[in-house]
């Protein structure tokens, strides 16, 4: 674990150092790419200020409400795209292949339907993470063992404890992968949208920054996004995948 720990930080230490270097030698100027204390400096200020903390409680509430839209949705489209094989060839088509548009498509359809508010860009965030979901479930459902459901059958279970015994718990490594794909995608479609047309949040802060032409801010609010990123994939993605391998028997020595 120590070890792990230093290799990251050489390596992060090798990256800042070389940012460092390449600022000195004014290879661009420095509006155009600032020191690394500089960018530290603009961090600093504007998380003491309140500005970056308000911004990502905006933006992780409007990210909460769609994601957990799409997690209900796309699990219930997911099972019946997995155990109905006309629903998979009918729907199901239409769900791989909506899965292929780049989440900035929907953001004319939100605005043209919904204005430009709030609702149009927890829709954004929805619609990017939806599809990524509902696959995962329906590959979930498709992968159970037959030898599974054949015992479930055997024993007399009902639809619902199939359902509940057999489905649902089958399905849940598969369902982890995606819970983790579709916050990614969720994310990237929040920040598009709050760079759009979105008020106030993180995207807005980019914005911002572009439009006072302060290259620091850009780069401070990046590096926010990313360790987001980074917090939620070892927190709560992280752990729920190794709580599914472990649970599921899935470990690798």
């Amino acid at each position: 674990m120590l070890g792990r720990v230093a290799r990251l930080l050489v390596f992060l230490g090798a990256i800042v150092a070389t940012w460092q270097v390449v600022t000195m030698a004014e290879i661009w100027p420095s509006f155009a790419l600032p020191s690394p204390p500089s960018v530290l400096s603009t961090l600093w200020e504007n998380t003491e200020n309140g500005r970056i903390l308000r911004a990502l409680a905006i933006s992780m509430q409007r990210l909460v409400i769609g994601f957990a839209i799409s997690i209900i949705i796309g699990m219930a489209v997911g099972i019946l795209n997995g155990t109905v094989r006309g629903a998979d060839e009918t729907l199901g088509t239409i769900v791989l292949g909506l899965q292929s548009l780049p989440s900035v498509v929907w953001l004319p359809l939100a605005v043209l339907w919904l204005g430009l508010n709030e609702r149009a860009i927890v829709f954004v965030v929805l619609m990017g993470s939806l599809f990524s979901i509902s696959i995962s479930a329906r590959d979930g459902v498709q992968n159970i063992s037959p030898l599974l459901k054949r015992a479930g059958q055997t024993y007399g279970a009902t639809s619902w404890q199939m359902y509940r015994y057999v489905i649902i718990p089958g399905m849940t490594p598969s369902i982890a992968h995606g819970l983790k794909l579709g916050w990614s995608f969720a994310w990237r479609s929040l920040m598009a949208g709050e760079l759009l047309f979105a008020g106030l949040g993180l995207g807005q802060m980019l914005n911002m920054g572009r439009d006072l032409n302060d290259m620091s801010l850009v780069l401070a609010v990046m590096l926010v996004i990313i360790l987001v990123g980074l917090t939620m994939d070892r927190l709560v993605f992280g752990r729920l995948e190794a709580w599914v391998r472990e649970r599921w028997g899935l470990q690798t020595s």
